[in-house]
């Protein structure tokens, strides 16, 4: 009974596994350079001393039509010198502009917050967003926004790691297998979710179903927005494998910062459709069968071990290749061992407590 039951689960694994690969590697046509909307690239920043030059700088490179593109700063009343160092880099660059986040009320609270004083001071038809950690490509609004083609609303993009190291490598590695997810769920026309550090939309289609002043807070808006806008019916979601978008973002310092985003991002993901909640339960039982297999049956563990790492690398390698960072494979091993330990305690990580902390916050 128990090996009908382990061949129904891995079974279902593999063919998850042959779908994202599907859905991943879908492509989309993209228009002239002469045909794109105006867009205004917009971030969140709060307490980012650390990252807020580089992110600026790789910001200021980004190449589009003359005066097609803005890029507000948003500064969400930070307490170090994240303002003052904006200030400083911007006061000679026109395309770049600097407001305060308003004060926070109804469901406009943290991020979100930001996003929405953000977004309400923009004039571009396409709204980019990204993090204050993270460093874009110059092709990445261009690349982006040529994709907005008929009636595309919405137009995600991968991000990966910085890896150095195995705790930011099997980040890494986790952070494209998310993605892939999204995108191949986004691709075959089941959105489950989406990342906001490299994300687009048309102003629109936000403004369309009501904006975040409208929409219930969520400690993941990006999840909400996607919803929101999948669900108006009308409109196209994309989410291009393409190395010309890819963003590039800092990892976790150290394990009680990767808690409390895992936390975050499973609190907010509470929300999935039923789609997300199979892909999660097929994955859980996944694992589950591989830390019980020792202990009964150690012919088929090692089996399931052997099979489970092949479809994984099968499906994560060429996804690498395509984005041009394979190199971050050699990780591949640790993070199939980290899979196994936070896919199975995440249940348990917002069982008992849903309280959120993020950037001196708590939600």
């Amino acid at each position: 009974m128990f090996e009908i039951i382990l061949l129904i689960i891995i079974t279902g694994y593999f063919l998850q596994s042959f779908l994202f690969a599907i859905g991943v590697q879908k492509s989309f046509p993209t228009i002239n350079e002469d045909e794109l909307l105006s867009s205004s690239v917009i971030v969140a920043a709060r307490n980012e001393e650390n990252n807020i030059l580089k992110c600026l700088q790789f910001l200021d490179k980004l190449v589009y039509p003359k005066n097609k593109l803005e890029i507000i700063i948003v500064d969400d009343r930070s307490t170090d010198k994240t303002g003052y160092i904006v200030d400083n880099f911007i006061k000679d660059k026109p395309k770049f502009k600097k407001i305060m986040s308003k004060e926070e009320k109804g469901k406009l609270r943290g991020k979100t917050n930001a996003l929405a004083s953000g977004i309400e001071a923009a004039k571009g038809e396409i709204i980019l967003t990204t993090d204050a950690d993270c460093i874009v490509p110059s092709t990445w609004a261009l690349k982006t926004a040529s994709y907005y083609k008929e009636n595309i609303a919405m137009v995600n993009g991968f991000t990966t790691q910085i890896a150095n190291s195995n705790f930011s490598g099997m980040q890494s590695i986790d952070f494209i297998y998310l993605l892939m997810i999204a995108s191949s769920t986004i691709n075959l026309g089941k959105p489950i979710s989406c990342i906001g550090n490299n994300m687009s939309y048309l102003k629109k289609a936000y403004l369309e179903v009501g904006g975040y002043e409208v929409l219930p807070f969520s400690v993941t808006e990006d999840f909400n927005l996607l919803m929101a806008i999948s669900k108006l019916g009308k409109y196209k979601i994309i989410y291009p494998l393409d190395k010309e978008t890819l963003v590039t973002s800092f990892p976790c310092k150290n394990v009680k910062a990767l808690y409390r985003q895992k936390k975050r991002w499973a609190v907010g993901g509470l929300g999935v459709p039923l789609s997300g909640f199979v892909i999660l339960i097929n994955g859980y039982l996944t694992y589950l069968c591989m830390l019980l297999l020792p202990f009964f049956y150690s012919a088929l563990f090692l089996y399931l071990i052997i099979f489970k790492f092949a479809i994984d690398f099968f499906v994560l390698y060429p996804i690498h290749k395509r984005l041009g960072i394979e190199k971050n494979m050699k990780y591949f091993f640790i993070a199939e061992i980290y899979f196994m330990i936070y896919v199975l305690a995440l249940p348990f990580l917002i069982a008992f407590n849903r309280k959120v902390r993020w950037k001196g916050r708590e939600f």
